[in-house]
């Protein structure tokens, strides 16, 4: 299949012209993350692994662990370490998340930070996109949210931190889901293509175990009112 080579923060990532392709999401999501000083980061949805080699430029000193159910896209992961020389810092698993916790490769209560753009529409919801590397990557066809919390919880270390980007549709069964998980909302914000829009998307921050206290943060707006992207998402797409 036909592949383009794009630059994002001064990384080249190599990625399917017909296939899945990254986002804005996994800039919002790397920016909304606050930790300081992550030793172990597991990046479970990671595509064609933009998110966790993002993460692996801001903490210089972690490792980072990409999980992808898609071998497909697993070697596009390989492919685009091996392109930014990030080889030794990152490594790639292809697995189900559903089947984590029966997989001895991950040991329990060791991670410091989860990051997650899992797929948010339910199959039995709305149009399923022909394409099957899309399809995946949108819709719950392998693994349900419930199997991504519980995952979650067992990676963690206690009071770690699961940060993940969603779709608002879904927030109060996201929010009864992780209580069920014992993984305590600490931080909110809701993100809005612009300042008259309802929300798009929403940032979530969970802690393993947390005490229950959670912050509403401000709307991240998008686009101002030239539909240009907003001074905040400029900054965040600017290199470093």
């Amino acid at each position: 299949m036909e592949t383009t080579t794009d630059s994002i923060k001064g990384l080249q990532i190599i990625q399917k012209k017909n296939g899945y392709r990254f986002s804005i999401d996994a800039i919002l999501l790397c920016s909304f993350i606050d930790q300081k000083y992550p030793k172990n980061i597991i990046d479970l949805c990671a595509g064609s692994g933009i998110i966790g080699m993002l993460l692996a430029i801001r903490f210089p000193k972690s490792m980072i662990t990409l999980v992808e159910i898609q071998e497909s896209l697993c070697e596009q992961c390989r492919e685009n370490i091996a392109l930014n020389g990030l080889e030794g810092r990152l490594v790639v698993i292809n697995e189900n998340i559903k089947y984590i916790k029966a997989n001895p490769i991950f040991v329990r209560n060791s991670f410091d930070l989860i990051a997650a753009n899992p797929p948010f529409r339910k199959t039995s919801s709305g149009m399923i996109c022909p394409n099957f590397e899309k399809a995946c990557a949108r819709a719950e066809v392998d693994f349900s949210l419930d199997d991504l919390f519980s995952a979650s919880f067992s990676l963690l270390r206690g009071r770690g931190r699961l940060c993940f980007i969603y779709h608002p549709d879904r927030f109060v069964e996201v929010i009864g889901l992780l209580s069920r998980h014992r993984l305590e909302p600490k931080r909110i914000r809701f993100v809005h293509s612009d300042i008259k829009s309802e929300a798009k998307m929403v940032l979530i921050e969970a802690a393993k175990e947390g005490r229950t206290q959670c912050k509403i943060e401000s709307p991240l707006i998008i686009y101002d009112g030239d539909k240009q992207y907003s001074e905040e998402v400029l900054k965040m797409l600017e290199n470093g």
